[in-house]
């Protein structure tokens, strides 16, 4: 549904559409194709009752003012106005009113911002904003699910081709960091292409770079400036040749000249840096890092800690966020889980990435104000805008921004209360104890049930008469069978816990026409009632938590599956990190400054 404004990059008074950071690969003309949402049937465009009005921008610039709907019904093709009905030509238009939404325009290479939107036709006049109530809420959403959802048009994709009638390249960051000179003649042109190359090597490989690697690249580079060529063709030779090496595609750590096969060695401060690197930034040392272990100073345990310190402050460690929590929380399924809107009638991608949104903004505060990952769990603090917050029934919060706010509600704080854990961990109709508590299980205590056996009968949806179970009842008719309750023993009272949220997070009191029972226990005999209890018995023992997310973290660190002789460098990790309440920060000394992380085992033959 787009019937409010959909993300910050889109102008005040818009509602739906799209922002799109799109790369132009070089100066010339794009041509942009917007398409509207049709229904499922027949092919029609939705909402052309009345008249729309879209709007085309460049970085804010507008390109171009559409006006579609209403009044501005177009004939059929090839007809005459006075021979065809009006309802054939309002049906014809229906098909074809987004034919002409496309536009020819000029852009500069580079990442810029295109938006497209629709004006917000029906704006409330200005005073105070009445009482939230979440019984007039709800019934208005319902209205407005069933009745006033399509109701106006909306975006249903857009395309950028392009370029035509390239100008040149253009003068992008990326020519910037790789053209650092520029040769005034032909006589300087082999100099400027060394010293190119050099720099781009040296970053490329993340050691210092040989004579033997720089004379390589050159080769390649004249023989595509020969005689003919251009000094950029000669340049561009040379980088794929550069792009395509063994040294760059593939992280190498060389065993010593004196090694044994299995014995253990101290990497090499060049190949630490790298480890760091990728590690905290998923990308390669820069500059300051490749010099300090360059000069051999890198392992002195407060040159490490300083650089450590230095690359967590920098922007480029929220790929930390993006990367190590998305694999590790499954986030990354969240865009390819769907939910049956047939149940779920409020479900909508707009909902969808408001899920994502709130836990990425949760999880990056994580990290910036260095945390203890006990927080996970206990936070009293969200990030919300109004779709979201109306979706939890928190009063209060208007507007599509979004805002950390404080939960007055226990059940709602930390990662277990938040919709993108509740959604990737349901079926698409219906919740799944047994999921929810394999993620508690696999993810925050570090102790997952063995994969499930083949041929898993189906839950039996309906008692004795027809009438319909709950869930939990479907559960205890399923643990009856001693093969199945050997593992769900262990999850369901767990995922119990979480009943009370539905498949899209959404808080209930109801399951099957019955009052929930979200009693559960934990493996260690821990009894609780719903979500805030749960969390309450997960934190009882702490260093469980610490030891989960210790064992994930130095498992994306290494880029490896733990063994079992990684186990006391997890023990002394958290063992250490408890007088920090378990700190990010912590946590990620510790495992930079672990045997695993600076060590390695030989596999010389």
């Amino acid at each position: 549904m787009q019937n409010e404004r959909m993300n910050e990059d889109l102008p005040f008074g818009s509602r739906g559409g799209i922002a799109i950071r799109h790369h132009f690969p070089l100066d010339g003309e794009y041509l942009v194709t917007m398409r509207l949402l049709r229904n499922d049937q027949e092919g029609f465009i939705l909402g052309l009752a009345e008249p729309h009005h879209v709007d085309l921008r460049l970085n804010g610039e507008r390109i171009r003012f559409f006006t579609i709907g209403g009044e501005h019904v177009g004939l059929a093709e090839g007809a005459g106005e006075a021979i065809v009905p009006p309802d054939f030509r309002q049906a014809q238009y229906e098909r074809t009113a987004d034919e002409d939404l496309t536009v020819r325009f000029q852009a500069k290479a580079g990442k810029q911002l295109l938006q497209v939107a629709f004006l917000k036709e029906n704006l409330a006049e200005e005073g105070a904003v009445p009482p939230f109530s979440q019984a007039n809420y709800t019934e208005s959403r319902q209205l407005e699910t069933f009745e006033r959802a399509w109701a106006d048009p909306a975006l249903s994709s857009v395309s950028i081709t392009g370029p035509f009638d390239a100008k040149g390249p253009g003068n992008t960051p990326s020519r910037h960091k790789i053209f650092i000179c520029i040769p005034a003649g032909r006589v300087d042109e082999e100099p400027c292409a060394k010293k190119i190359l050099s720099t781009l090597t040296r970053r490329a490989y993340r050691r210092p770079v040989t004579e033997e690697d720089l004379e390589l690249l050159l080769s390649l580079y004249r023989a595509a400036r020969g005689e003919t060529g251009s000094f950029e063709a000669g340049i561009q030779m040379a980088l794929e040749g550069l792009v395509v090496s063994t040294e760059f595609l593939f992280r190498i750590e060389r065993d010593p000249d004196n090694a044994v096969k299995d014995g253990v060695y101290r990497i090499s401060d060049l190949e630490l840096a790298s480890r760091l690197s990728f590690f905290l930034w998923s990308s390669i040392p820069d500059d300051e890092l490749l010099e300090v272990a360059q000069g051999g100073k890198l392992r002195e345990p407060a040159v490490l800690e300083e650089q450590v310190r230095r690359m967590l402050r920098d922007p480029r460690s929220k790929s930390l966020v993006d990367n190590f929590v998305g694999q590790w929380l499954f986030l990354r399924n969240l865009p390819k889980v769907n939910k049956d809107r047939d149940v779920f009638v409020e479900f909508d991608e707009s909902l969808r990435q408001a899920f994502q949104q709130e836990t990425d903004l949760f999880l990056e505060s994580m990290f910036r104000e260095d945390r203890s990952v006990l927080d996970l769990l206990r936070a009293d603090y969200t990030f919300l805008n109004e779709r979201l917050a109306r979706h939890y029934g928190i009063p209060n919060v208007h507007g599509n921004r979004f805002r950390r706010i404080s939960l007055a509600d226990e059940n709602r704080r930390g990662l277990l209360g938040q919709g993108s854990i509740l959604m990737i961990t349901a079926l698409a109709n219906r919740t799944s104890p047994v999921m929810r508590g394999k993620w508690v299980l696999e993810n925050l205590l570090a102790a997952p049930p063995p994969p499930p056996p083949p041929d898993i009968p189906a839950l039996k949806e309906k008692g004795e008469g027809g009438a319909a179970l709950s869930i939990r009842q479907q559960m205890v008719q399923h643990r009856t069978n001693p093969a199945c309750a050997i593992c769900h023993n262990r999850m369901d009272p767990i995922g119990f816990g979480l009943e009370n949220f539905d498949a899209v997070g959404k808080w209930r009191d109801l399951d099957a026409g019955a009052p929930i029972d979200a009693s559960g226990v934990l493996p260690d005999g821990s009894k609780f009632q719903g979500p805030a209890e749960l969390q309450q018995a997960l934190l009882s023992r702490p260093e469980r938590i610490a030891n989960a997310v210790t064992e994930k973290l130095l498992m994306y660190a290494l880029g490896r599956t733990l063994e079992y002789y990684d186990a006391p460098a997890v023990r002394t990790i958290v063992r250490e990190a408890a007088s920090s309440e378990y700190r990010w920060s912590s946590l990620i000394l510790g495992i930079i400054e672990s045997t695993p992380f600076q060590m390695r085992r030989s596999r010389t033959l």
